[in-house]
């Protein structure tokens, strides 16, 4: 690992790393932090994406594997202090290793191209621990994208990276479209949009999801609103056969796009 030890968190690299954890910086820099030895490993995995490593000396030890592979890559690695590390964390308990990634989101034109059948799309969603696992089931469904309208949360918001497990890395994320305007491009494209919402006048039992469909899901505590489930071909809710009052967003997320993913698997 070449260089000294970062040891001053007032140094101008640490202090350049620190500014990616406030959204206005990410977006003009152009950049964001993926921490945890699983997310740096599926961004390295991505030709270009990442730009520099921090890591503890006790992180190079437990993950050899990629020090060199970022080092292989002309990826720069700097060697951080606990203190420095502690400071570019955001978690309670730093994992010792956390690169600064360049985006990865693509045009809605482009994260549609081909033949998708199974999108996901958030809509007005604000936690980024339920936007960051519903990326997640998106990814372990074999979802084509996920779609993050322009009043939902920041993917690359930390919680949100860490949420994800990498699957930021994996498939083709959309950023800030209009509701309507990917709406309407998944209806260009051969999909039937379906609204999951409790208030639904159909249960996923009821519903063929054997074709090409595209999933809204709405904000963890009001759901979505009425002009949102306005432009959906149908409004499907998830049966509950319990006493339990509800599932949370990204419960009902994995359930309703595996419902779709198994669907268009069996014969």
């Amino acid at each position: 690992m070449a260089g000294s030890e970062l040891t001053n968190v007032k140094s101008p690299r640490v202090k350049a790393a620190r500014r990616l954890t406030k959204r206005a910086f990410r977006e003009q820099d152009r950049k964001f932090l993926a921490e945890g030895p699983q997310a740096v490993r599926e961004a390295l995995k991505l030709d270009g994406v990442t730009l520099e490593l921090f890591s503890t000396a006790e992180a190079e030890l437990r993950h050899p594997e990629l020090i060199t592979e970022a080092t292989l890559k002309g990826v720069p690695v700097h060697r951080a202090s606990g203190e420095v590390m502690a400071e570019l964390s955001q978690t309670v308990t730093p994992q010792g290793l956390l690169a600064i990634c360049r985006f990865v989101h693509v045009p809605l034109d482009q994260a549609l191209s081909g033949t998708p059948r199974l999108v996901a799309v958030l809509a007005h969603v604000r936690d980024p621990g339920n936007a960051g696992t519903v990326m997640r089931a998106a990814d372990a469904a074999g979802a084509d994208s996920v779609v993050f309208t322009d009043a939902s949360v920041d993917p690359y918001n930390g919680k949100c990276v860490r949420a994800s497990a990498g699957s930021l890395f994996h498939l083709p994320v959309v950023i800030g479209s209009p509701v309507a305007r990917a709406v309407q491009e998944l209806r260009e494209r051969g999909l039937r949009v379906l609204a999951a919402d409790g208030a639904g006048k159909h249960t996923l039992d009821d519903v063929d999801l054997s074709g090409p469909t595209a999933w809204i899901f709405g904000n963890e505590a009001w759901g979505l609103p009425d002009d949102v489930l306005a432009l959906a071909d149908d409004v499907v809710r998830v049966p509950i056969y319990g006493q339990a009052e509800s599932l949370n967003l990204a419960t009902a997320a994995a359930v309703c796009l595996y419902s779709s993913a198994r669907a268009q698997r069996v014969p």
